[in-house]
C-alpha cells in the first residue's frame, strides 16, 4: 500500500524523489520486518492480558512431563499475535498488485483460522481433542489442494498473464499435463537437473508440501520458544530464495528459476521474521504465551507455500530439518506402536516420548538445552541450505 503512496506523491512534485526508495524490496524488506516487530512487541502485552482475560489457558494432558505441569493455564492461542502484526506489516510494504503475496496470505490466514478453530474447542468447550483429526485434515486438504490449482497457473513461462487466460490456454490445448521446466522439482546441488512433474504430479507435490509443513510445524511446538525461532531462520533463508529468483539478473547467474513476481514474497518473509521475534520475547521460557495451532498451523502453511513458489521443496526439508524429525519421529513411534501391538499384544516404543523434543527431555536434557540445540541445528541447515545458492 505505502508504495503506491509514495508513487502518487511523486507525480505531485519533483521534491518527493527521494520516495523511489519504496521502489526497492530489499528497502521496503527491511521496514516490513522493522514494522512487524514493533506491532508485536507492542501488541504482545494486551493480547497476553486478553488471552488471560477469557480464560484461554493451555490445558495440560495428564501424560506430560512433570516439569511441563507448572505451565497448565498459561494463555495459548499467541499466534493470533504473530498472525496480526505479519499481516499488517505485510499489507502495508508488498506491491498489492503481486499475486504470489495474496495467495500465500490468504493460505496463512486459512490455516490460523484452521488452527483457531482448534484451540477454542480445546480451551473454551473443554474439549481434549480440540477439531477432530478428519474434520481438520479435510479443512487444511481443501486449502492446500486450493493453493495447489491455483499455483499450478502461476507458476509458468507466461507468469505475466493472468491465471484465468492460463487456465483457458490449457483447456484449450486439450488439458495437456506437461509444464514448463521451471515448474519441475529443482535438486538444489544439481541445478542444471529438474525433474518433469506434469500438472497432476505438480499438484500432488503443492499439496503436500503445503500439508505436511503445517502439521510438522505444529508438531514440533511443544516447548517454550521450540518451533518460532527455526520458522524465523527457515522463512528468512526462504526469503533470500524469493528475492533471487525473481530477479531475472540474479536466478540467470545462480542457475536458478526466473519466477517472475516472486521477489515480493520477500517483504512476507522478512515480516514474518520481525513478527516471530517479537512473538519470542514473550514465548521465550518462561513463556507468558502458547502460540497453539493458531499460529503453528498457519506459520507452516506460509513456509511450505513459500517453498512451493520459488521452486525449494527439497531445499524446505533440509533447512527445516527439525521440523522432519519431528513429524517421522511422531509417525515412528505410532506405526511401531501399533504393529507390535497387533504382533505381540503389548505395544513397543522407539523412543521414549514423541514427538523428538520430549525424547531429549525424558533423557535428561533441560528444557532449554533441547531447544537452543534444536536452534543451533536449524541455523547450521540453513547455513547448507543457504550455501546452495553457489553451489552446484
Amino acid at each position: 500500500m505505502l508504495i503506491w503512496l509514495a508513487q502518487w506523491l511523486q507525480t505531485l512534485s519533483p521534491d518527493h524523489g527521494f520516495l523511489r526508495v519504496f521502489q526497492y524490496q530489499t528497502f521496503r524488506a527491511v521496514m516490513a520486518a522493522m514494522t512487524a516487530l514493533l506491532i508485536g512487541l507492542a501488541a504482545g502485552p494486551w493480547v497476553i492480558r486478553s488471552l488471560t482475560s477469557l480464560k484461554l489457558g493451555q490445558p495440560i494432558r495428564d501424560y506430560a512431563m512433570a516439569s511441563h505441569l507448572v505451565k497448565s493455564g498459561t494463555p495459548t492461542m499467541g499466534g493470533v499475535l504473530i498472525l496480526l502484526s505479519m499481516s499488517l506489516s505485510t499489507l502495508l510494504w508488498f506491491d498489492w498488485s503481486n499475486r504470489f503475496v495474496w495467495i500465500v496470505l490468504l493460505v496463512t490466514l486459512g490455516f490460523g483460522a484452521i488452527g483457531w478453530s482448534d484451540d477454542w474447542r480445546k480451551v473454551v468447550d473443554q474439549n481434549p481433542e480440540g477439531m477432530p483429526s478428519l474434520e481438520k485434515y479435510l479443512w487444511q486438504s481443501f486449502i492446500g489442494l486450493v493453493a495447489a490449482l491455483y499455483l499450478v497457473f502461476c507458476i509458468s513461462e507466461n507468469s505475466n498473464y493472468r491465471v484465468i487466460e492460463l487456465f483457458f490456454t490449457w483447456v484449450q490445448s486439450g488439458f495437456d499435463l506437461s509444464l514448463p521446466p521451471k515448474a519441475g522439482l529443482m535438486l538444489p546441488f544439481f541445478k542444471e537437473i529438474s525433474y518433469p512433474l506434469g500438472v497432476l504430479g505438480f499438484v500432488l507435490l503443492t499439496y503436500l508440501v503445503i500439508v505436511g509443513t503445517s502439521n510438522a510445524v505444529n508438531l514440533t511446538d511443544g516447548l517454550d520458544g521450540l518451533a518460532i525461532m527455526p520458522v524465523v531462520m527457515v522463512g528468512a533463508c526462504l526469503g533470500v530464495f524469493a528475492y533471487a529468483t525473481g530477479n531475472a539478473v540474479f536466478a540467470r547467474y545462480l542457475f536458478l528459476p526466473h519466477i517472475a513476481g516472486a521477489g515480493e514474497l520477500t517483504i512476507f518473509c522478512a515480516a514474518m521474521a520481525g513478527a516471530g521475534l517479537a512473538f519470542l520475547w514473550f514465548n521465550t521460557y518462561p513463556a507468558q504465551v502458547f502460540m497453539g495451532d493458531v499460529g503453528a498451523l498457519a506459520l507452516g502453511g506460509a513456509i511450505g507455500t513459500i517453498a512451493v513458489i520459488v521452486r525449494q521443496e527439497i531445499l524446505l526439508a533440509i533447512m527445516g530439518g527439525v521440523f522432519v524429525a519431528e513429524a517421522v519421529s511422531v509417525m515412528v513411534q505410532v506405526s511401531y506402536f501399533k504393529l507390535t501391538k497387533k504382533k505381540y499384544g503389548v505395544g513397543r516404543r522407539v523412543l521414549k516420548m514423541a514427538p523428538l523434543h520430549h525424547h531429549f527431555e525424558k533423557s535428561g536434557w533441560q528444557e532449554t538445552q533441547v531447544v537452543v540445540r534444536f536452534w543451533i541445528i536449524t541455523m547450521l541447515l540453513c547455513l547448507v541450505g543457504l550455501s546452495t545458492l553457489k553451489l552446484r
